[in-house]
């Protein structure tokens, strides 16, 4: 009898200990979680010139959710723009289907020196931290990208870093720009945009997971009017075996 009181009081330390050492090991991996998870985004815009272009105004998609909200457009508002010049002026439009910014500007760019062009560049970025868990799975229907979106279509993602990690998930899609400026028949100009949204966490290592969503027009001449912009985005990238914690 002793000895059966014995295995079973052994049974059941053994038992405990383990519970224990899992509800220890879940409570680690879960404040880990917790204290170490982010969410933000990072957006890029550049316009690049070979020409002296004069009057510009330019509407230009930002990420925007379905509603038309973004931490980003929250940033924009708050006039939180790094390399954004000073003589330039910038409005957010919210017309129901997109999210506008409006870029103005008396000038931008200069004439060929000496018969060769000389190009301009200016770059500016909105760095935002969100307080939500962004959806980089289901990110068309759900988050903050350039809108709006038309004929969309699937597509085999490029391999790199991105197609690497995770199950990514590519679309090509058309959305609109309006450009309208002053300049000489050969210049040339472009427009490019991008947006990452990331969540990472760190528990034994770091992890993360993210979409990347471009658009991308280029122009000649002077112009006056809506182009149409190709829309680029790969979602799903990275690690999805986040711990079981609520966002």
């Amino acid at each position: 009898m002793d000895k059966i009181i014995r295995i079973t009081l052994g049974l059941v330390i053994i038992i405990l200990v383990a519970f224990t050492a899992s509800v220890m090991y879940t409570r680690f991996v879960d404040n880990a979680y917790r204290t170490s998870f982010s969410s933000t985004y990072s957006y890029h815009c550049t316009i690049i010139t070979d020409n002296l272009l004069t009057n510009m105004t330019l509407f230009v998609p930002v990420p925007a959710s379905p509603a038309g909200t973004s931490p980003i457009i929250d940033q924009i508002s708050a006039h939180n723009m790094t390399g954004f010049p000073e003589d330039w002026n910038a409005v957010l439009f919210d017309t129901g289907k997109s999210t506008l910014l409006e870029i103005a500007a008396a000038k931008i760019g200069q004439p060929p020196v000496n018969g060769s062009a000389v190009t301009t560049n200016v770059t500016f970025v909105v760095n935002a931290v969100s307080s939500s868990h962004i959806d980089t799975q289901s990110t068309m229907a759900d988050d903050a990208i350039f809108r709006p979106v038309q004929d969309a279509m699937d597509t085999a993602c490029p391999v790199g870093v991105g197609a690497a990690n995770g199950l990514p998930h590519c679309v090509h899609y058309v959305t609109g720009v309006f450009a309208k400026y002053g300049a000489a028949p050969a210049a040339s100009v472009s427009i490019h945009a991008s947006v990452t949204g990331r969540n990472s966490w760190l528990v034994f290592h770091p992890e993360f997971n993210e979409f990347q969503n471009t658009l991308d027009v280029t122009l000649s001449g002077s112009n006056n009017g809506w182009v149409t912009a190709l829309g680029w985005l790969e979602n799903g990238i990275g690690s999805y075996d986040e711990p079981l914690a609520s966002h």
